[in-house]
């Protein structure tokens, strides 16, 4: 196949990789021409992926119109609220036969909006039978030393979901196949936010029992706006369910625990985002979050407190406290 992936940040430079280690023809889009020429002339992204050569079917480009237009199947690895920009810059091509594959994970600021909603939007022309995601635990840096990894792939077409996991699986690349995109999405975007307070246990100094509690009671969260939203309950003891939930809050690599981590040590957020060279999708989509269980009426406390902390200065030992004495509850409220 002829497959487009837009954005040369770690996850998309590492499956255009992938991808390209199969036989595909891969185009990689970078955002910037300077990176872009970088990029193809050193066979190897420094910045957010060093070590890892490209194969000789893959090549960088910066011209998008081109790059889509070309493609079989196109998958969009920028940042989550940079995703409908992107879109709408190629908006006016037909997208006939085009599979898009989107495995960026947060929810659209101001909107609310999953990313399949977002893409659907913005490409009018684009069916809903022509969208999947590709979600799950997947850290770019082991998939990219060809550790074990399992994904899933998702779409409301389960011929299209199909022909995802044939297009990406490889020996160490287990691809799965599910239909519930609203569960999937709703599961891999707001665990970022979870992963945020459980690096913020870890700043404060607090062991294993408070991580998982905060595991627990997020899956609860995260459970409960899903099935709001109506998604099968059944997606959330899956791939991007418990399993992105736990690498997630738990790995080394998470950008997300990271930050949480800092403000658990005393520091503004501001400092801590300015300091690093890759997104933490948690930050924005905690926010996009929270709005969104006001308007539907969900409970969801671990992602106020986070907001709280985030973006009000709230003190995290207070925060963690005031999650410790709200009023008892049963467990499955």
């Amino acid at each position: 196949m002829k497959i487009t992936v837009l954005g040369a940040g770690s996850w998309g430079t590492t499956l255009a990789i992938l991808l390209a280690g199969k036989g595909h023809e891969v185009t990689l889009w970078a955002h910037r021409p300077e990176f872009a020429r970088a990029l193809e002339a050193e066979r190897e992204n420094r910045r957010y992926l060093k070590g890892s050569v490209f194969p000789d079917s893959l090549h960088v480009v910066d011209e998008l119109h081109e790059a889509v237009r070309t493609a079989d199947m196109v998958v969009t690895a920028v940042p989550s609220q940079a995703l409908r920009e992107t879109a709408l810059a190629f908006s006016d091509l037909p997208l006939d036969g085009k599979i898009i594959v989107n495995v960026a994970k947060g929810i659209e600021l101001k909107t609310g909006k999953r990313m399949s909603e977002v893409l659907l939007e913005a490409l009018p022309q684009l069916a809903p039978e022509q969208l999947a995601v590709l979600y799950g635990p997947s850290h770019a840096e082991e998939v990219a030393r060809q550790h074990p990894t399992t994904v899933v792939a998702c779409s409301s077409s389960e011929k299209t979901a199909l022909r995802v996991q044939e297009a990406f699986r490889t020996q160490l690349f287990r691809v799965y196949v599910n239909t519930d995109l609203v569960g999937v999405e709703i599961a891999g975007s707001v665990k970022n936010v979870i992963a945020i307070a459980t690096g913020i246990s870890d700043g404060l100094g607090f062991g294993d029992n408070a991580k998982a509690a905060i595991i627990t009671r997020g899956l609860a969260e995260i459970s409960r706006l899903s099935a709001r939203l109506g998604a099968d309950p059944v997606t959330m003891s899956g791939l991007s369910g418990v399993g992105d939930l736990v690498v997630t809050c738990l790995s080394r690599h998470s950008r997300n625990r990271y930050v949480g981590e800092q403000i658990g040590k005393g520091r503004k957020l501001d400092e801590v985002i300015s300091e690093m060279n890759m997104i933490a999708e948690g930050v924005h989509t905690s926010k996009a979050v929270l709005e969104l269980s006001n308007r539907l009426g969900v409970d969801m406390p671990i992602t106020r407190a986070v907001n709280e902390m985030l973006f009000e200065n709230k003190p995290a030992e207070q925060a963690i406290m005031e999650l410790m004495t709200r009023e008892p509850k049963s467990e499955n409220y």
